[in-house]
């Protein structure tokens, strides 16, 4: 089955892999070599898809420094369409809409081929951030123009009312969740189970939540998953910081949480996946996030 179909039958077991496209700065030969690695890298995995992030400047949802500086990056789209042509399966493009007039949203929308894309819409990382286009109106906007384009959301397991916010969403179009980076899993957890069983109070199909897995090779990414708002619960930080090899021991974490995760799905009766991240530049990093999407496929019901 394609990706599609899995999301859309709620199936269990869905494997993706996300990137960050390169910076736009970058020259088109440089792009062209970025894009050759990464396909021979994902060619050894087992995936179902592939997710490409759009990335936005999200100072304003802290005031504090941000431990790594914005960089612009390409869009998503055009790396994909332009640069990984060799790719054989689905890919889920993130839209951060507030970046987008309507009508280059509109016409985009109505160009994409939803046998091959999928899309996640993202909203501005504060209710004060200008924004050209609304989540509510992008969301209406799929709607009208590709309504058979499916349609994911992002679910934040540390806001309380999220398994609400999800079936909000579930009304509007989405046919599946991607989670934000998950450290804290009591947390997740406990979305999951608001989720599924507001779900059977309400008579309503329960869709895929895909929990996305990152690793934490050093101290400043640990610092910056503070700065974007990841709970790190105070023990697994404690765990990784004094660790005198940090990305050995966030791989480990890592992994507990995914076990954790499909054992719990599994037995409540949960649709859901994983995505593997990686959004490093660190040699050591990308090889340990290849490896982790390998050991993560050897978790799911693979068809």
């Amino acid at each position: 089955m394609s990706l599609p179909d899995l999301l859309a039958a709620a199936r269990p077991g869905v494997l993706l892999f996300s990137l960050t496209p390169p910076r736009s700065s970058a020259t088109p030969e440089r792009v062209k070599e970025i894009a050759a690695v990464t396909l021979d890298r994902l060619a050894a995995l087992d995936l179902d898809g592939l997710i490409l992030y759009d990335i936005d400047d999200e100072s304003d949802r802290n005031p504090a420094e941000r431990p790594f500086p914005y960089l612009p990056t390409m869009d998503p789209a055009e790396y994909w369409s332009s640069y990984l042509g060799g790719f054989p399966l689905p890919v889920v493009i993130y839209r951060c809409v507030g970046k987008y007039a309507p009508d280059d949203l509109r016409s985009w929308l109505r160009a994409a081929d939803p046998t091959r894309l999928l899309t996640v819409l993202v909203g501005a990382s504060s209710g004060d951030k200008p924004a050209r286009t609304s989540l509510r109106e992008a969301q209406a906007l799929r709607a009208a123009v590709a309504p058979s384009l499916p349609l994911g959301s992002v679910a934040i397991s540390e806001r309380r009312d999220e398994h609400l916010r999800m079936l909000t969403k579930q009304d509007r179009g989405a046919t599946f969740f991607v989670s934000q980076v998950v450290y804290d899993v009591n947390e997740t957890k406990n979305l999951v189970s608001d989720y599924y069983y507001e779900c059977a109070a309400r008579g309503v199909t329960r869709r895929t939540v895909i929990f996305t897995l990152s690793l934490c090779g050093s101290l400043k990414t640990l610092e910056f998953l503070g700065w974007l708002g990841v709970e790190v619960p105070r023990w697994l930080r404690t765990s990784i910081r004094q660790s005198p090899d940090p990305l050995s021991e966030s791989y480990r974490q890592t992994m507990a949480i995914a076990r954790d995760l499909a054992t719990f799905c599994d037995h409540l009766g949960m649709p859901y996946g994983f995505n593997v991240e990686s959004v490093s530049i660190r040699r050591a990093e990308i090889e340990a996030t290849t490896d982790l999407a390998a050991d993560v496929a050897a978790l799911l019901p693979r068809r």
